[in-house]
């Protein structure tokens, strides 16, 4: 079992983009794997249960991880520091009774 930091080193392993264009590239390849996720959802909506698949989903998830840490490495950053300032952030908002809502800033 990993740490979610020594996962982002392992994940770091593997990448191979262009450093140059390192936030762009993440920042795409996120949006892209996002909605491979979201595409395997719409077809349990429009198929049914036939294409409900549980191990098809995760390893999407995981494609969307890969690309979360690459993106928070090419920022500087930690996934340990990345998970704590957004449970910090929602802590905040469930305290202020603003966890429903739209803007960045509730």
């Amino acid at each position: 079992m990993y740490d979610i930091n020594e996962y982002q080193a392992r994940a770091g392993d593997t990448a191979i983009y262009p450093k140059e264009r390192g936030l762009e590239y993440t920042a795409l390849g996120l949006a892209g794997e996002a909605g491979e996720y979201a595409n395997k959802v719409k077809k349990v909506i429009r198929d049914g249960a036939d294409a409900y698949d549980r191990q098809a989903f995760a390893a999407e998830l995981g494609d969307v991880l890969w690309y979360v840490a690459m993106a928070a490495e090419e920022l500087g950053y930690g996934m340990e520091y990345i998970a704590r300032i957004n449970l910090e952030k929602l802590a905040e908002r469930q305290a202020g009774d603003k966890i429903q809502g739209a803007g960045d800033y509730r």
